[in-house]
């Protein structure tokens, strides 16, 4: 028969190794919680391995990020649109591209007016975005949004139809103001 204090001694054993799956069990769940809340606010992203390897590698041609471009006038220059007229298109937009050449910008198609929040989430490069009336009207524009502003949003103050993203630099360039208009070439 078992003594009194082999007892207490296994007792006191089970009680550690309860303990210490419990303490292990909490713990990593709480670590797991913080960095789930710090990815939710955007302080912490895993960098995705072949975005980084296509960064790198500028040569690789630029048609295969925007493969169906269609010409369009913003005030007096012309440019060729990408255009993301899809729930999944706008939510991805311009993000993981290396790059966007100068004479193309991404044209978002939202088919109401509204105020049409952007944010420069897994962006590796400072746009210009315009917001557009659905009669091509420009109503609003922040001009050399930088990457690391995620995740604050940009939105218009005035109802808007489309938004327009290009390369940082694109407003001044085009002397665009808020009153020009943007025409889809053909029509």
């Amino acid at each position: 028969m078992m003594k009194t204090a082999e007892r207490i001694v296994m007792v006191l054993i089970i009680l550690a190794i309860i303990g210490s799956a419990a303490w292990l069990y909490f713990s990593v769940g709480q670590k797991q919680k913080e960095i789930n809340d710090a990815v939710a606010r955007g302080e912490y992203q895993i960098p995705k391995e072949d975005a980084r390897k296509e960064l790198a590698d500028k040569s690789k041609d630029w048609r295969t990020y925007f493969p169906e471009l269609v010409p369009i006038r913003i005030g007096s220059t012309s440019v060729k649109a990408s255009v993301a007229d899809s729930i999944s298109e706008r939510i991805k937009g311009l993000s993981d591209t290396p790059y966007l050449p100068d004479d193309v910008v991404k044209l978002f198609v939202f088919n109401a007016e509204g105020e049409h929040s952007i944010w420069m989430k897994d962006m590796n490069y400072p746009l210009d975005v315009i917001w557009v009336r659905k009669d091509g009207k420009i109503v609003y524009m922040e001009k050399n949004i930088l990457p690391n502003t995620y995740p604050k949003s940009f939105s218009s103050p005035t109802p808007a139809w489309y938004v327009i993203e290009a390369n940082a630099g694109f407003v001044a360039s085009s002397s665009l103001k808020v009153g020009d208009v943007m025409n889809l070439e053909g029509s």
